[in-house]
């Protein structure tokens, strides 16, 4: 019997956004765009950067409110774990650890103590996007997403709705012509 081969990407994606393709059949992502916080032999681990929630950051974290980036709601991560909660911070003092430059943010730490170590804003994901390992280097080489450069701009967005139409237009060749795809096509 042949041994299942994996799939191999040589380097990581982390820092970098998977598109869903408009023809990727799962429900639970079309149209996101998701930020890959973590791709490495033991998986993948990515948050949606466009779908915020209806729950406002003032009735979910009130003490975060202050320190929330707009739009000040929680945003729904992906469809992993709901309850888990990955909350990240920007900072103009310097970049943070993490991809982008963003900064692990502590939700159980007191606000103005992040706000003191230089974090000017924060944004909370509700769920996460996960992979096994492997699993993700399927679905690239199926050609279900897109893998396209991230700014950090595009994590702390004030404008959700609209990052789809931002982050193609900027892409080269054919791909930026999906800036103005609709993303329900039963609306065109």
């Amino acid at each position: 019997m042949e041994e299942a081969k994996v799939p191999f990407i040589d380097m990581s994606l982390a820092g970098r956004i998977l598109v869903a393709r408009p023809d990727l059949p799962d429900p639970r992502f079309h149209a996101t765009m998701m930020l890959l916080l973590e791709h490495g032999s033991e998986g993948a681990l990515a948050v949606v950067l466009n779908r915020p929630s209806p729950v406002p950051l003032a009735e979910a974290f009130p003490d975060w409110e202050d320190l929330g980036a707009d739009p000040k709601v929680i945003f729904a991560g992906g469809p992993v774990d709901g309850d888990a909660l990955i909350a990240l911070g920007r900072s103009t003092h310097g970049p943070g650890e993490l991809v982008l430059g963003a900064h692990p943010v502590d939700l159980d730490q007191q606000p103005a103590l992040v706000e003191a170590e230089g974090i000017d804003e924060v944004r909370i994901f509700a769920g996460y996007a996960g992979w096994d390992p492997g699993q993700l280097e399927g679905e690239l080489e199926a050609d279900a997403w897109w893998v396209v450069d991230a700014t950090i701009d595009d994590l702390f967005t004030a404008d959700p709705d609209g990052l789809w139409v931002r982050v193609m237009r900027r892409q080269p060749g054919r791909l930026a012509w999906y800036a103005h795809y609709p993303l329900d096509p039963r609306l065109n």
